[in-house]
């Protein structure tokens, strides 16, 4: 039978101690860089949609990307199991600690004579350790209650109704996410008043679990191709759900 047919057999992660996986170094890759590339660029701007009977309704601009990173988390526990998503959770953390060092620095090396482009570098890349230190606890705490409670449904659920465990995992995570970042990194700050704020956090909630609901089917197939690729159906069974380590 062809690895495009094989049914994934049922597994413990517990049982997969050392396994090398085909495609988990590239799941794991498409995660990162998602993680990054929606921090360093939408993160802080505020934009804003008219909507029908609302009106003008504002958002971060980075939640049009974003969720995708938690789409991504939530294959990589569905496919692998926590102890693999922990580790790419905590390879998109070192990457975001880096890309905020990075940042910090580069904005504060002396600038060349003659060079013009100093005030829009600090614009665009000088969010400052409050926006960063917000990005890292918010994608810490979001992702890991993503993951844990993902992993935890597909046992209770033995499999079944992957939507309730997607769905349902990006509601605590997201809403975690959300709540933790808006107020650590804007609260006070003149451009963002409180009735903002709230306004923003509310539909980054909202629109980061529409995503999920919409990339669905999505979700359904490339969860389907990787587990009959890997030849595993991985259930955490007996995890140890600590975020503190990365052993698997």
């Amino acid at each position: 039978m062809g690895a495009f047919t094989r049914k994934p057999k049922h597994v413990d992660a517990a049982d997969l101690k050392g396994r090398q996986f085909r495609y988990f170094d590239f799941v794991m890759v498409a995660f990162v860089v998602v993680l990054l590339l929606s921090n360093v660029i939408g993160a802080e701007k505020r934009s804003v949609v008219d909507l029908p009977l609302v009106g003008p309704w504002p958002f971060g601009a980075g939640i049009l990307f974003f969720p995708i990173s938690y789409v991504i988390d939530d294959i990589l526990t569905e496919v692998y199991g926590f102890a693999r998503a922990r580790r790419a959770i905590w390879a998109g953390f070192a990457a975001l600690l880096f890309m905020g060092v990075m940042e910090w620095t580069v904005v504060h090396l002396p600038v060349a004579e003659g060079w013009t482009g100093q005030g829009a570098y600090e614009r665009v890349f000088g969010s400052g350790w409050r926006i960063i230190l917000a990005s890292l606890t918010a994608f810490f705490v979001g992702d890991f209650l993503n993951s844990v409670v993902l992993a935890k449904m597909k046992v209770w659920t033995k499999g079944k109704h992957l939507w309730t465990r997607t769905i349902g995992s990006t509601i605590i995570g997201e809403g975690a996410d959300s709540l933790i970042f808006y107020p650590l990194a804007f609260y006070g700050m003149m451009d963002w008043p409180l009735s903002v704020l709230g306004e923003v956090m509310l539909s980054q909630f909202i629109l980061k679990v529409s995503w999920e609901v919409i990339l669905t089917p999505v979700t359904y197939a490339v969860v389907g191709w990787l587990k009959r690729r890997e030849g595993v159906d991985v259930y955490d069974e007996h995890t140890d759900f600590s975020p503190f380590t990365t052993q698997v």
